[in-house]
C-alpha cells in the first residue's frame, strides 16, 4: 500500500504515454490546474461511466482552467480503443508498472464486492498551478463523481 497524498503536498512528477503513444509530462502543465484521475480498467462499466462523465463536463472544467488526465495500468491498445469508442476529449495515460499509481497513493488494498483485493484505488487528485495537491480524493464512486468534484471545486 502506498502513502496517500495530502493537500499541500508537491505532486510527484511523471511522464507517461497517452493512448496514441504521445508522452505527457506533468511538469509541462505547470501554470495550469490539473485533475489527475486513476481508474481500474478501460472499457469496464464503472470506468466508462466515469470517463464519459469527465468527457461530458470537459467544457466547464476547461473553462475553469482545468486540464484532465486519466491514468490506468492498461496498455496502449486498450487505451486507444477506449478513447476512440467513448469519443474522449482528454488523454488516457498508461502506467503499466504502477509507479505513478504508487507515487499518488492510488494502488493498494481495497474492498471489492466484500473481498479485500489489491488494485487501483479509484482516486482523483486536483493540482494547483504550482503542482501542489489542492484536493486529494480517494475511494471515489464512479457514478456522480464529476458532479461532486465540480461542487467541491466551486464550479456549480
Amino acid at each position: 500500500m502506498s502513502d496517500r497524498l495530502a493537500a499541500g503536498d508537491t505532486a510527484p512528477d511523471f511522464t507517461l504515454p497517452d493512448q496514441d503513444g504521445t508522452e505527457h509530462a506533468l511538469a509541462d502543465l505547470r501554470g495550469r490546474k490539473v485533475i489527475v484521475y486513476f481508474y481500474p480498467a478501460a472499457s469496464t462499466p464503472g470506468c466508462t461511466t466515469e470517463a464519459c462523465d469527465f468527457r461530458d463536463n470537459m467544457s466547464s472544467l476547461q473553462a475553469a482552467g482545468y486540464e484532465v488526465l486519466g491514468v490506468s495500468k492498461d496498455e496502449l491498445p486498450a487505451l486507444q480503443r477506449f478513447h476512440h469508442e467513448q469519443a474522449l476529449s482528454f488523454p488516457l495515460l498508461s502506467d503499466p508498472d504502477l509507479a505513478v499509481h504508487q507515487a499518488y497513493g492510488a494502488w493498494g488494498e481495497k474492498n471489492n464486492y466484500g473481498k479485500i483485493v489489491t488494485g487501483t484505488i479509484r482516486s482523483t487528485i486536483v493540482l494547483d498551478e504550482d503542482g501542489r495537491v489542492s484536493l486529494p480524493l480517494y475511494n471515489v464512486k464512479a457514478t456522480g463523481h464529476v458532479a461532486s468534484l465540480r461542487k467541491k471545486l466551486g464550479l456549480v
